[in-house]
């Protein structure tokens, strides 16, 4: 999970700042961060298109111009030719629907998130699935 919390300092979102491993075969596979796309000017500089619009967390993922953490982190697999199916994928947050219904069609195994994020389709969407879902518990 630290590892999650390392990729989240790379985060050029205003609002929140996510990190996202996926691990296969005890291997780390690919890291991603929340952020505008490559070579897109980043929201440090434009502004949140969110907050401007009033947006509530939670809400019309679609108007934001980053990408999510675990998007970033199943799109780099990809672009290496690096295959996600039985993967694990570690999150500093709880992925939210959107990028819950890419970790369903990148056909990973695992979620294993650190803090909770409540999008209840999210919930329902992997009901469906054979998806384990754990909250990351600190060992003393």
């Amino acid at each position: 999970m630290e590892m999650t919390k390392l990729a989240a300092k790379r985060s050029t979102c205003l609002r929140r700042h996510v990190g996202a491993v996926l691990v296969k075969d005890t291997r780390i596979i690919a890291t991603g961060y929340n952020g505008a796309p490559s070579g897109v000017t980043h929201c440090e500089v434009t502004g949140c298109l969110r907050q401007k619009l009033n947006v509530p967390s939670g809400e019309r993922h679609e108007l934001c111009r980053g990408l999510h953490g675990e998007q970033n982190a199943i799109i780099q697999a990809a672009l290496h030719g690096v295959s996600t199916e039985g993967a694990t994928i570690y999150c500093t947050t709880k992925p939210c629907s959107i990028c819950t219904k890419m970790i369903i069609n990148a056909k990973i195994s695992r979620i294993v998130y650190d803090e909770h994020y409540n999008d209840p389709l999210a919930d329902e969407l992997l009901k469906d699935t054979d998806i384990r879902v754990l909250q990351f518990k600190k060992e003393n």
